[in-house]
């Protein structure tokens, strides 16, 4: 058929003679293939399925060891491995089943690492199977399904010998369509530990418990007399929540002897949480918090779960301790907000769960030093520096003690960086953590084997661990204490243990410093803008009356500010630091000049308010305010160019200042109000406003002149009039005496005399005076009347408190 195709009188092309050679062959294969019993051209398409597997070095049945059981078994016990098996290739697994394998003991702490790197690679080593009854088989495993298993095995069963660390894998075998043929498809290594009696020297371990959290309070508090705090969110309650991070740590670190390090802010917060507060929500408004009886209750729990065990207290916040001595210490002031910090951790700390900690300890991120951080964290008073081995590196075949002095009376306390380390990454699933806690106790034990010396050996994880750290570095430290070659020491035996005279105590230099670490420091722009609102704070507090209602709750902000917990948070750590200097721009605007318009004066000289305005909840004092003429050969205030006065106002009230001003000339005068405090240092914005003398004329002023030369006139007038009455009264009086004298003769003519009418002249001039009197006293006000001031007619400043317009 395929010759028909081609075209008639032309032979079969290259490419046709090739595919019919290769459909021969094709169907000739099954036939070589049944003769020489190999799985060949018909499984190629399997092989394909496995060949990225194989080439990885890991099978294509994963195998999770989600338990070991007791993770460091001594003589007599029964050593039960649990997990699961699950086929992640296409085909299915027959004849399965899982053994235990158990390796050479592990010489070194390197061969551990080297090991669990390698904890799934088929090609890595393998040991000598327990088999026997301690399998367990299943009858197929199909793609995609997980089987769990569990075996059981005495300890005598697994021919350990020494002490020291084993190798113990947990291995798949089976067999596929594609591979028929028994074969290892998964395996999962982890360590056994094995000392099964007491150690004659045993290691003493002190591990480190951390409570450390974010920044959850903001600086804004209420107007109350309470204050009440503003939290950021609610995320605090979410952690100390059951089942919460916080709440976790808590619960399982109950029990267990460890050191507890602890920041005082996150003391402080929940301490808050207790009471009444607020929380702030996504349109920026705040609600009322409802969180008080779980801060109670976590607290509670945490004094409980410390009693009787030693707390290291960090500075308050957490201060990223290299991100200042990097980018800070050139900054004015920032070495002072350490100060503080690690001032008021003490204070903290006792008063909430009433144990008195200890502050001579300072840890660095991820233990890094150099000679810059090392200083700045003695500069706080500590003289402690928590660093880790991977840092502070000895060139030494064996894992010297913690402590050892580096200079200037510091004693570096060097955390061992492999057991640090070894509860990092992600360890939600139950085979992670079980590796987690198996190498854990390797290398404590590897490292104890070392040398027949007791050494000192400090763990320094994570700051913040997850739930699944948590759990697994509680699972190990339980596991520690109970066995034979460890025992527990707090961190200040650790600090005082005598250093290995070999052990490397030379800090290193600035340029050894991870630059992975240094990528994530906070900039020197953050420590500027702590210094900008330091400043800002600095200025505000002298005029308050209650100085304590915002220094306290700034001043714990800025360590907020410093804190660890931003690192790599850069967007975050801006907002949050605008925010605090952006609530105190707010606070000092609250004290401010009200603005005015033009004012006018209608004389040679008048009384100008200014009026201060007071927002605040508390009163404010030591401040002047001064009025300032622009232009005094116009205008004087206060007889020269400018008048100062103090100010003192009561919270949520004004204030109006008064000051006399003289005129000099006609015209507009631009006059300054600007608010000083006692320093002479400028408060707030000024307030400028034009003041317009209006002009005097001549004919004003004789109008004026002529309305006082008729009041001299008139009263000189009511004066000559007053004497004349009272010097004709007087010879009246005078004639009525000598008319008692007469005889009783007389006393018809006295009589007549009496009664005759008076001199109408005298008459006259009395009407004439009684009535001009009341016509004086009746008349209209004259336009040549002086008109008032255009000021008040008291020139006292108002009282504290009152309330006026412009």
């Amino acid at each position: 058929m395929a010759e028909a195709a081609d075209f008639q009188g032309a032979s079969a092309s290259p490419a046709r003679r090739w595919l019919r050679r290769t459909g021969a062959l094709l169907a000739g294969a099954p036939l070589l293939a049944g003769l020489l019993q190999l799985p060949a051209a018909a499984t190629a398409e399997a092989a394909g399925q496995e060949s990225s597997q194989t080439a990885a070095g890991t099978g294509s049945v994963s195998v999770a060891v989600n338990s070991l059981s007791p993770s460091a078994p001594s003589e007599g016990d029964t050593v039960t491995v649990s997990g699961t098996v699950t086929n992640n290739g296409k085909q299915t697994v027959t004849g399965a089943h899982v053994d235990l394998q158990v390796g050479p003991p592990l010489g070194t702490r390197s061969a551990i690492d080297t090991l669990a790197k390698k904890s799934d690679d088929l090609q890595g080593p393998s040991g000598e199977k327990v088999g026997g009854k301690y399998t367990e088989k299943f009858s197929a495993l199909t793609p995609g399904v997980a089987q769990p298993f569990s075996i059981s095995v005495p300890a005598d069963k697994l021919d350990l010998g020494r002490d020291g660390v084993y190798q113990l894998a947990v291995a798949l075998s089976g067999e596929t369509t594609a591979q028929p043929w028994d074969q290892v498809l998964g395996v999962q290594r982890t360590f056994l530990p094995w000392q099964p009696e007491e150690a004659g020297t045993s290691t003493k371990t002190t591990f480190l418990w951390p409570l450390v959290s974010g920044a959850h309070m903001a600086a804004e508090t209420g107007s109350n007399e309470q204050q009440t705090p503003v939290f950021r969110d609610d995320e605090l309650a979410q952690e100390i929540a059951p089942g919460g991070r916080l709440d976790q740590m808590v619960s399982l670190g109950k029990g267990l002897d460890v050191t507890w390090v602890i920041d005082p802010d996150l003391l402080a917060s929940v301490d808050a949480m207790t009471r009444s507060y607020q929380v702030r929500v996504a349109d920026g408004t705040t609600t009322p918090g409802k969180n008080q009886e779980l801060a109670k209750h976590w607290l509670a729990e945490l004094q409980q779960a410390v009693t009787g065990e030693e707390i290291a207290a960090l500075p308050f916040g957490d201060p990223d301790l290299a991100s200042l001595a990097h980018n800070g210490t050139n900054v004015t002031g920032s070495l002072n907000h350490l100060k503080e910090a690690t001032d008021v951790a003490d204070d903290t700390v006792n008063t909430i769960l009433h144990v008195k900690p200890s502050t001579d300890f300072v840890w660095p991120v991820d233990g890094a030093i150099d000679p810059s951080i090392v200083k700045v964290a003695t500069s706080a008073g500590a003289d402690k520096v928590i660093t880790r081995s991977d840092s502070l590196q000895d060139n030494l075949s064996y894992t010297p003690s913690a402590a050892r002095p580096i200079g200037g009376g510091t004693t570096a306390v060097v955390a061992d960086s492999r057991m640090s380390t070894a509860f990092q990454g992600d360890l939600t699933k139950a085979s992670a953590s079980t590796l987690a806690v198996q190498r854990f106790l390797a290398q404590s034990l590897t490292l104890g084997l070392q040398t027949g010396k007791q050494r000192s050996v400090v763990v320094a994880p994570q700051r913040m661990p997850s739930v699944s750290q948590a759990q697994a570095m509680a699972e190990a430290v339980g596991a520690l204490q109970v066995g034979n070659w460890s025992e527990s020491q707090d961190l200040t035996a650790a600090a005082k243990a005598k250093p290995d005279p070999s052990a490397n105590t030379k800090v290193p230099s600035a340029s050894a410093y991870p630059s992975s670490l240094r990528r994530r420091e906070l900039p020197r722009a953050a420590f500027e803008q702590i210094a900008r609102t330091q400043a800002k704070l600095d200025k505000f507090q002298v005029i308050l009356t209650r100085q304590s209602r915002v220094v306290t709750p700034f001043g714990r902000a800025m360590n907020r500010e410093m804190s660890t917990s931003w690192r790599g948070r850069g967007v975050a750590a801006v907002g949050y630091r605008d925010g605090i200097e952006s609530y105190l721009n707010g606070l000092i605007d609250g004290v401010k000049l009200i603005q005015k318009s033009e004012t006018k004066l209608s004389g040679r000289s008048a009384m100008i308010p200014v009026t201060v305005q007071n927002n605040l909840v508390q009163g404010v004092e030591h401040l002047e305010l001064r009025l300032t003429s622009k232009n005094p050969t116009r205008l004087k205030i206060g007889g020269d160019a400018y008048e100062e006065q103090r100010v003192t106002v009561n919270g949520g009230h004004a204030q109006s200042v008064k000051f006399t001003t003289s005129a000099n000339a006609n015209g507009r005068a631009e006059v300054v109000a600007q608010l000083y405090t006692e320093d002479g240092q400028k408060y707030g914005a000024p307030v400028t406003f034009d003041v317009r003398v209006t002009e005097v004329t001549p004919t004003v002023m004789l109008v004026i002149g002529g309305g006082v030369l008729l009041l001299v006139l008139a009263g000189f007038r009511m004066y000559t009039h007053r004497k004349r009455a009272a010097a004709r009264e007087a010879a009246e009086d005078e004639a009525a005496e000598d008319e008692t004298t007469e005889a009783d003769d007389e006393v018809d003519e006295s009589q007549g005399r009496a009664d005759a009418p008076r001199n109408p002249e005298d008459s006259d001039a009395r009407l004439e005076e009684e009535s001009e009197a009341e016509s004086r006293a009746d008349a209209p006000e004259q336009p040549s009347d002086p008109a008032p001031d255009t000021a008040a007619e008291s020139a006292d400043p108002s009282g504290t408190g009152e309330r006026v317009d412009r």
